[in-house]
């Protein structure tokens, strides 16, 4: 059973259903692993109906088995859930009916019944209220993995990571260590060699502009420098610390695979310019893989039918390279 993926519905009044609905339609050209959404049966065939699209939807429950995730029909794993609209304005009210979905998910896990799992968009604003910064950290809670867990962001041309995730620009210095920066380059070096059957060349950013800073003990000398210096001994591919303003210009020609940035937009920014929907996010250092579209809930074009499902098809196709 191990070989099947589950989708987490999501945010449930977000573009979600219609990028499923879409992602399904398409599953004969992209030949994705036998897969089922864990969500809301009554909800989707709402949802379905409002941006009319015509598939069905198929109920299944604990004692699924491999063969009935192979039809035409797409298999639901029901989650409890009351919501009479088929589209309603993002609130506070899904948040159980989320937090459940991921409990059901994280359970498959524990009990080998999935290879991994992909959760559509999230509201961090209205489901987390500033107790994660994401759900990153939500999931390393739940694993108990804290500290362990890495973002990274894929396209099989390039791939990006931040050592620190959703926090204040101001908080960033405090936040990098040697060992932190250490730790991650290194689940993300084993994650390219059991997964991808590549040993990735890394680019370790600085921190200030230039690499350089007024102070006589700079990050980039106490500590991104010395992190570097021993992932070498350890026989990884890195270089830096490197500038940031040139990386994105110059990694074709240097052959980086996987370029880690000190904070969130100084590797997020310039790789959605590059990649736009043609990426996913993937969270590493959990007993088993979860993936996410590279976007967020999109709450101005819901039920709208002008989704762009190419990042849930590239998350749904990634599990095609895991055995």
């Amino acid at each position: 059973m191990s070989k099947s993926i589950a989708i987490v519905a999501g945010e449930p009044n977000s573009i979600s259903s219609e990028i499923i609905f879409k992602s399904w339609m398409l599953k004969k050209k992209h030949k994705y692993k036998p897969l089922f959404v864990i969500g809301n049966m009554r909800l989707l065939n709402l949802q379905k109906r409002k941006l009319k699209y015509r598939i069905k939807l198929k109920k299944i429950d604990n004692n699924f088995k491999l063969k009935d995730l192979k039809s035409n029909k797409l298999p639901v794993y029901d989650i409890r859930y009351n919501q009479k609209k088929a589209f309603e304005k993002i609130s506070s009210k899904s948040n159980r009916y989320i937090f459940d979905c991921f409990d059901k998910t994280i359970e498959l896990i524990k009990n080998k019944k999935i290879l991994g799992f992909i959760n559509c968009p999230i509201s961090k604003e209205f489901l987390f209220k500033n107790k994660y910064q994401g759900i990153t950290e939500f999931l390393s809670k739940k694993f108990s993995k804290e500290g362990n867990e890495v973002m990274l962001i894929y396209n099989k041309k390039l791939a990006v990571s931040p050592i620190t995730t959703h926090i204040s620009l101001n908080e960033v210095s405090k936040k990098i260590s040697k060992n932190k920066i250490i730790k991650k380059v290194k689940i993300i070096d084993s994650f390219y060699k059991k997964f991808l059957n590549k040993k990735p060349n890394f680019a370790v950013l600085g921190l200030n502009p230039h690499n350089h800073s007024s102070s006589k003990k700079s990050e980039e000398k106490k500590i991104i420098a010395k992190a570097i210096k021993s992932l070498i001994k350890s026989k990884i591919k890195v270089v830096g610390p490197v500038p940031a303003d040139s990386s994105f210009v110059n990694f074709k020609r240097n052959n980086f695979d996987v370029i880690v940035g000190m904070y969130h937009d100084q590797v997020l920014t310039p790789f959605k310019t590059l990649y736009n929907y043609d990426a996913i996010n993937i969270t590493l250092g959990l007993p088993c893989i979860r993936v996410s579209p590279d976007h967020g809930v999109a709450e101005n074009i819901v039920s709208k039918r002008i989704s762009n499902p190419q990042s849930l098809i590239q998350a749904i196709r990634f599990f095609n390279n895991i055995n």
